[in-house]
């Protein structure tokens, strides 16, 4: 084994401890579940009367409630992890040891992502299954493994962004304004001054389109909707408009490539400001 790989799973073991015994683990697993059993008893209370509404529109519903509460946890759980490290001395203290500054970046960001994103693959795996063998539905696989792939590529994205922030702003307390701004920026702000915008001045549709697109939660959001809704009926004119000019499979696409993309820059630029600054 290398040395760089060495020093990487010795970051990654004294990181993911750090996790477990703040009981991040545990609070991501319990927001997990009680946003899915709600959305799950929403479900079966439906039943009563028009039948149970399937996982497909749970897995959904489920979904957009986390586009909202996923870029604030990711945000939450990588924006403070390398200025406090920085403030508290353990960034001196691991770059006394043959610990490169890489491998520390590198392996603080893998167990920061996973941490989100494996018990939620679980939880989305375990509502295809109580489907399947409490009401009898067919597993969508296909869209589980479309609904995984977009929390992943959400998580990813605000958790480079989460780093930037971190490498960038010493000051703890003014990363944690930054990084307020930016999820209220990314779920509330942008719909605001994009409604205000077309309300004042009379844009060109694919002009709305690439202005929400900037945005990584819209992008995601639509490639939620045209993986579970082709034809995007549910959009009324702009879906027939989006459908016809762009296409399902564009939109998808899009919604993946633009989110990795800002995270992928993010992350990167993260990594060239620790590698380049003082340690303390």
């Amino acid at each position: 084994m290398s040395r760089q790989l060495r020093s990487y799973w010795a970051v990654v073991q004294l990181d993911l401890a750090e996790v477990l015994r703040s009981r991040w683990l545990l609070f991501c697993v319990v927001v997990y579940a009680v946003l899915a059993g709600v959305l799950l008893l929403v479900g079966m209370r439906e039943s009563t009367v028009f039948g149970f509404t399937g996982t497909g529109r749970v897995l959904v519903s489920y979904v957009h409630a986390l586009l909202v509460l996923l870029p604030l946890m990711a945000l939450v759980a990588t924006g403070q992890v390398v200025n406090k490290a920085r403030e508290d001395g353990t960034l001196e203290l691991l770059f006394s040891q043959p610990i490169s500054r890489g491998a520390f970046f590198s392996a603080i960001s893998s167990v920061r992502f996973l941490v989100l994103l494996v018990p939620l693959a679980l939880l989305m795996l375990a509502v295809g299954l109580f489907g399947r063998f409490a009401f009898g539905q067919d597993i969508a696989w296909s869209f589980i493994g479309h609904c995984v792939i977009l929390c992943s590529v959400l998580v990813w994205s605000f958790c480079g962004i989460g780093l930037w922030v971190s490498t960038t702003v010493q000051n703890s307390a003014r990363a944690t304004m930054y990084l307020l701004l930016i999820w209220v920026a990314s779920i509330a702000l942008m719909d605001f001054a994009l409604a205000g915008m077309m309300l004042q001045w009379r844009l060109e549709p694919r002009v709305v389109f690439a202005l929400a697109a900037l945005n990584p939660v819209q992008s995601i959001r639509m490639a939620l909707l045209s993986s579970a809704d082709p034809e995007l009926s549910v959009l009324g004119p702009v879906g027939f408009y989006l459908a016809n000019q762009i296409g399902s499979t564009g939109l998808y696409a899009l919604g993946v490539a633009w989110p990795m993309l800002l995270g992928t820059l993010a992350w990167l630029s993260g990594l060239w400001k620790l590698r380049h600054g003082d340690v303390v």
